[in-house]
């Protein structure tokens, strides 16, 4: 029988020649793009491994696959803000058990589910194995910080970096009634020279622009007020020009810009106003030359190009009131501090440093020094990281231990809760339960331990009821890592675990793709 001809008695009766059989080959596709979603996540997911934990490396991803499980890593940076590696290698590991089970012929829909109910089974034991913590109890909030930062690039710079952290959220919170901070309370300016040690946390503002007239470079008692009108000659409403030809004419052009521009100043001093921020302008100059001129003899010292996006923060910091008329500059619009002056640092450029503020709203600045662009990055990446633990431990005031023990104490309890279901769920829960292990047995292959006797002796370990021993990278081998202080907060565990299987649960519902022009 020719090729392109079906038997009208076989299940496709009635159905013409390749449509026939293109129409029996699709059966195949819902799980032919389930796989093939699987395999592209899960690639991604093995080549983020080996940046886990301390001894981990850094990656950079270019593939356009990649972006659902980028996606998950910001969604998890964005709750706990650590954990980012982590979530990925879970989320590959579950979707690795996925493809075993699908293999042998469970529905996704099932699998699912049963990932569902594990997930709430080891949310549970997470917070059974968790112990609670005060925010008033220092040396457990550096530890937090300190264990963020072992897996960074600057880790060597711990001991400077927790102790900055740990003050600036403190600083920013009522540690009795706070349940969340606000990150961006907390400014992290960068400066381009000196080095990470010459790190520092300045309690007011901090600003990178350099001091307009260089003549007044230190005010005491400082009155200040932040303008968002211009300072120079008003323009046409359309883009105009005006010839003068009679000098005359000209001299009464100039006597008039003069006479505003005097006027402009006059009223600003008269509230008194010593320091003046203005903010930067698209339209015409903010500041002309001539303005420049009266506020050096009035004795004001002026900063300019202040970033719109930086307003709200030198408000709340200062207790000013941004300014958009100069009718409406009063002297209650001022904010008032100790000192306002300009510092050198050695050999890099200048800063504006505001201390002292009168009613100080609770905000710091952090300023991070490196002798390079991409030092600084990765300082104020570790800095945000470790911001991010101490809020963490604000919101969900619990602690738990590293080193791959939540995770390896998850596979053990998953595994006795799969024996109490039945069927398919147990099943899946036990793959559940396996793929945990994907995190001890990554940090010890990171840091150079063989990964399949390491894994064994610390599930035997967990067995006897060890609930706090995991991986010590320091030591290249297993210990109670709650005495080697290394402890991170019970919200990153949570929302790793919850974050990837969430992942996990969408992957397998897409069954098919469309491709959109």
């Amino acid at each position: 029988m020719p090729e392109n001809v079906v038997p009208r008695s076989g299940p496709l009766a009635g159905a013409v020649g390749g449509r026939g059989k293109s129409a029996y080959q699709d059966r195949d596709k819902p799980a032919q793009i389930r796989f093939s979603n699987i395999s592209a996540a899960k690639a991604v997911a093995d080549a983020i491994r080996t940046s886990l934990g301390p001894k981990g490396m850094d990656k950079m991803i270019q593939d356009g696959k990649a972006r659902m499980l980028v996606e998950l890593s910001k969604a998890q940076d964005i709750e706990a803000g650590d954990g980012t590696t982590s979530v990925v290698i879970i989320a590959g590991s579950l979707l690795d058990s996925c493809t075993k089970l699908l293999q042998k012929g469970i529905h996704p829909t099932i699998i699912s589910e049963s990932f569902q109910k594990a997930l709430e089974k080891g949310v549970e034991i997470l917070t059974d194995m968790s112990r609670p913590v005060e925010l008033s109890d220092r040396e457990t909030l550096l530890n937090s910080a300190a264990t963020s930062l072992n897996s960074k690039v600057v880790s060597q710079y711990s001991s400077l970096f927790s102790p900055m952290s740990v003050n600036a959220v403190m600083k920013v919170i009522g540690p009795a009634t706070a349940t969340s901070v606000d990150l961006r309370d907390v400014k992290i300016v960068k400066k381009l020279g000196g080095t990470i040690d010459d790190c520092e946390l300045v309690e007011g503002l901090v600003l990178t622009q350099k001091v307009a007239n260089s003549g007044i470079t230190r005010v005491e008692k400082a009155k200040i007020g932040l303008i968002q009108f211009c300072l120079s000659a008003p323009k046409t409403d359309m883009d105009n020009q005006i010839v003068v030809s009679d000098y005359v004419q000209m001299d009464r052009v100039l006597r008039g810009e003069r006479a505003y521009i005097l006027n402009l100043v006059k009223q600003i001093k008269k509230t008194g106003c010593n320091v003046l921020l203005i903010q930067k302008s698209i339209l015409r100059d903010a500041l002309s030359d001539l303005a420049l001129h009266f506020l050096n003899k009035m004795k004001i010292m002026v900063v300019k190009d202040i970033e719109r996006e930086d307003i709200e923060f030198i408000c709340k910091t200062i207790g000013t009131k941004p300014v958009a008329h100069v009718d409406q500059f009063t002297a209650d619009m001022l904010g008032s501090a100790e000192l306002a002056e300009e510092v050198s640092l050695n050999g890099s450029g200048k800063l504006i440093k505001i201390t002292g503020c009168a009613s100080p709203g609770k905000t710091v600045t952090i300023v991070v020094h490196g002798s390079n662009k991409l030092v600084i990055e990765e300082a104020e990446h570790s800095i945000h990281d470790a911001l991010c633990v101490i809020r963490c431990l604000v919101k969900k005031r619990a602690l738990i231990a590293g080193g791959g023990a939540p995770e390896i104490e998850l596979a053990l309890r998953l595994t006795e809760y799969s024996r109490t279901l039945s069927g398919m769920e147990s099943y899946c829960v036990r793959a559940f339960a396996d793929a945990m292990e994907v995190i001890p047995s990554t940090l010890a292959e990171n840091a150079g331990l063989n990964p399949i006797s390491t894994v064994t002796e610390l599930r035997n370990r967990h067995a006897q009821g060890e609930k706090t021993t995991g991986i010590n990278v320091r030591k290249g081998g297993i210990s109670n890592i709650l005495e080697e202080l290394v402890v991170q907060p019970l919200l990153v565990s949570v929302s790793a675990l919850t974050l990837a299987t969430e992942t996990v649960r969408s992957i397998l519902k897409i069954d098919d793709v469309v491709n959109s022009r």
